[in-house]
């Protein structure tokens, strides 16, 4: 059995994973959804809540929970923590999966991908240092699809999700290159496999990593937000990626 983190994106806690959980833990595995620092039920902690904030936290809970042998998932903006954490804890991860997500490079940040029309329509919505979850018509947009949403899901999610600090996003993230030969995978939900396949044969700079021998390209069509809209189908995607590839 395997030993899962599960890092939402923003906006989200680890309430956003309860689907996905479930059938991973009647499965025997165990199971560590996580809220980040200033998220969800965390919202009222007081301190920093920036990228290095985030990364610590997550170094905290694989030491309190004495976790090794990891498969460490990040779904969206989760993607940034995520590559950190594996950069500084390398050995205690035995994959890392990203949920129609990416790789950030050293000195890169979330808010380097985002194209200038998001950018602005992020920047005017912030309120005191936080971002709130922006309409959808915003996301979809950029890129964030709700195929596979209903009304009351979509009204569930904004319901519960929580601002997210400036900093998540614009702070650059600094690696060592110790989790770069880690084995990864891409799970591409919301973007067809096939071009991505085509971003990386062009050397796209955001995609370029994904050619390493190191890396597996898995494709769950759907939207952005799959552990709503194909849950029980993440999970057993994530049981099926628990186990790298033979080398």
């Amino acid at each position: 059995m395997s030993t899962f983190v599960l890092v939402p994106g923003f906006w989200l806690g680890a309430w956003a994973w309860d689907e996905v959980a479930a059938p991973l833990r009647a499965a025997g595995h165990a199971v560590y959804p996580v809220s980040l620092p200033g998220t969800a039920e965390r919202a009222g902690e007081k301190g920093e809540f920036g990228l290095e904030e985030r990364i610590a936290d997550l170094a905290e809970l694989l030491v309190r929970e004495d976790l090794w042998e990891v498969v460490l998932v990040g779904h969206s903006g989760g993607c940034a923590p995520v590559t950190g954490l594996a950069d500084r804890m390398p050995e205690r991860i035995r994959r890392v999966v990203h949920l129609d997500s990416g790789p950030i490079a050293d000195g890169g940040s979330l808010y380097d991908m985002w194209r200038p029309s998001y950018r602005a329509a992020a920047e005017a919505l912030v309120v005191d240092g936080r971002l709130p979850l922006p309409p959808w018509d915003v996301l979809t947009a950029e890129g964030s699809s709700i195929e596979g949403l209903d009304e009351a899901v979509l009204a569930r999610i904004r319901e519960r999700s929580t601002a997210e600090p400036v900093a998540a996003y614009t702070d650059r993230l600094r690696l060592t290159g110790a989790g770069a030969a880690l084995p990864q995978a891409l799970v591409s939900c919301s973007f067809p496999l096939a071009q991505v396949r085509e971003l990386i044969a062009a050397g796209h700079p955001w995609f370029a990593a994904l050619a390493g021998p190191n890396w597996e390209l898995r494709e769950l069509p759907t939207g952005h937000w799959p552990m709503f809209s194909r849950p029980a189908d993440t999970a057993a995607l994530l049981a099926e990626l628990a186990e790298p590839p033979a080398r």
